[in-house]
C-alpha cells in the first residue's frame, strides 16, 4: 500500500468516534461517520488528500467507501482534531489544549492531547510546543502572518494584549495578531465561529445584523490590528435550537466555520434558504475554489468542516502518510 500526497495538496486528517465505549457521542456516531465520508469524498474530488484515524468500529465503513489507503486504525479520544492537535499549518505549534475543550476538565483535555502527541511522535512529526493554553479553533490565520484570536487567550494565560501578541509572534512567526471578543462569553469562545480568512488579509465575518454594537466593536478590533484588512460580512442564520451540549453551543448557520487550504475553501452548508446567498458572498470575496460541504448532520454538536479537521502539509504530511504506510503493512 502506498500513501502519498500530491504536490500542492493539503492533507486533511479526521478522527472517527471511538465506538461503543464512547457514551458522549453514541447517539451521533453514525451521523459523524457519514459526515466524514461526505467530507472526504469532497476533499478527494477537489484535489486535496484525506486520512481518517479510525476506531475498529468504523474502520470497515471508511475503508469500504474510501479505500484502505485513506484510513488507519489509530483511534483518537475525541473527534475535534482542530482543537487538540497543532495550529499554524505552515509551521505547526501545539498549544496546551484548554479545559473548556473538554467541558472544564483540564485532566481530560491533557489526556486527549497526549494521545495525539504519542501518534505524532511515532510518526516523526515535528512541531513546536507551548504551555500557553489555546485551542486550534481559536487560531485563525491567513498563512501570510496574520492571526485572529479571541480574548479568552488573554484570560486563560493571564497576559496583556501586548504580552500575548509577543508570545504568539515568537511561537508562530505571526506579524499581526488581532484580539477580538467572542460573540458568546463562556465556554469555548473560538475565533473560528466569528471570522475566517478566505484570502490574504481578507476576512469573512458573520454579519451580526441583530447586534450592531458587537459588530462595530469587532470590526474596530480587526481593522486596528490588521492594517488594510478587507472584511466581507456573510449572512448568518444561526440556529441554536437543536444544540446538543450548551457548553459548546451550535455551529448550525455559521458559514465562517470553513476549512481554508491554499487553493480551496471547504464551505459548510446546512440545507437553509441562506446557503446559496452565503456561497455567492464567499465566492465574491476570494480567489480560491469554494467547495460546498453539507454539515447539517453534525453542526448541533458545535462544529463541522473546520473543527473536525487537522491540516498538515509538507514534511509533516509526508511523515504521517509514511507512518500510515507502516501501520498498514503490519
Amino acid at each position: 500500500m502506498a500513501f502519498s500526497l500530491p504536490v500542492r495538496s493539503e492533507l486533511i486528517v479526521l478522527a472517527s468516534p471511538v465506538g461503543d465505549r464512547d457514551d458522549y457521542y453514541q447517539q451521533f456516531a453514525d451521523d459523524i461517520a457519514k459526515f466524514h465520508l461526505h467530507f472526504a469524498e469532497k476533499i478527494l474530488a477537489h484535489g486535496d488528500d484525506v486520512l481518517i484515524l479510525s476506531s475498529e468500529k468504523f474502520y470497515d465503513f471508511y475503508a469500504e467507501h474510501l479505500g484502505v489507503e485513506k484510513v488507519i486504525l489509530a483511534p483518537m479520544p475525541d473527534i475535534w482534531m482542530r482543537d487538540f492537535t497543532v495550529a499554524n499549518t505552515v509551521d505547526p505549534v501545539m498549544f496546551r489544549y484548554s479545559a473548556a475543550g473538554q467541558g472544564g476538565d483540564q485532566g481530560a483535555a491533557d489526556y486527549v492531547q497526549e494521545m495525539f502527541a504519542v501518534l505524532a511522535e511515532e510518526a516523526g512529526i515535528d512541531f513546536a510546543e507551548s504551555d500557553l493554553i489555546n485551542d486550534g479553533g481559536n487560531f485563525v490565520d491567513d498563512y501570510a502572518g496574520r492571526v485572529v484570536v479571541s480574548r479568552k487567550f488573554l484570560k486563560d494565560n493571564k497576559l496583556t494584549e501586548q504580552q500575548a501578541r509577543r508570545e504568539i509572534s515568537k511561537l508562530t512567526g505571526a506579524r499581526q495578531v488581532a484580539f477580538i471578543e467572542a460573540d458568546e462569553q463562556g465556554g469555548l469562545e473560538h475565533a473560528d465561529g466569528v471570522v475566517s480568512f478566505v484570502d490574504e488579509n481578507v476576512l469573512l465575518m458573520n454579519d451580526y445584523s441583530e447586534d450592531p454594537d458587537y459588530r462595530d466593536e469587532l470590526i474596530g478590533d480587526l481593522k486596528s490590528a490588521l492594517p488594510g484588512v478587507q472584511i466581507h460580512p456573510v449572512v448568518t442564520p444561526y440556529d441554536g435550537s437543536e444544540t446538543f451540549d450548551a457548553k459548546f453551543g451550535s455551529a448550525c448557520g455559521l458559514y465562517t466555520n470553513a476549512l481554508v487550504t491554499p487553493e480551496r475553501i471547504y464551505f459548510p452548508q446546512f440545507g437553509l434558504d441562506e446557503d446559496a446567498k452565503a456561497l455567492q458572498q464567499v465566492r465574491a470575496a476570494t480567489t480560491r475554489e469554494v467547495v460546498p460541504v453539507f454539515s447539517q448532520g453534525v453542526c448541533a454538536l458545535g462544529g463541522g468542516v473546520r473543527c473536525m479537521s487537522l491540516q498538515l502539509r509538507g514534511q509533516a504530511a509526508q511523515r504521517l502518510l509514511r507512518y500510515a504506510d507502516r501501520l498498514s503493512d503490519r
